[in-house]
């Protein structure tokens, strides 16, 4: 596996999926959610409009992650799960 990613499950409740993704963990939190949302909505078998205002939260803790850090430096490791709302 490539030390500078991570593996995620990511929960999009609009949609009530779930997806396993690889994610670089020296990119911004805001730059992951805009490929994440970017990807989503080039998708073909998905109805997901990007919205204003989403944010990347922990399942586990419910709180957001800051944009502007990098995902090394928050509390996201392997197998953690995340939402986007």
């Amino acid at each position: 596996m490539d030390n500078n990613k991570i593996f995620i499950q990511l929960y999009l409740p609009l949609l009530e999926k779930e997806y396993d993704l690889f994610i670089p963990i020296n990119k911004r939190i805001g730059t992951v959610k805009q490929l994440i949302e970017k990807s989503l909505s080039e998708s073909n078998d998905l109805d997901y409009r990007i919205k204003e205002n989403t944010n990347l939260y922990s399942k586990d803790t419910g709180m957001p992650y800051d944009v502007q850090l990098l995902v090394k430096d928050t509390d996201m490791k392997n197998g953690s799960k995340i939402v986007l709302i």
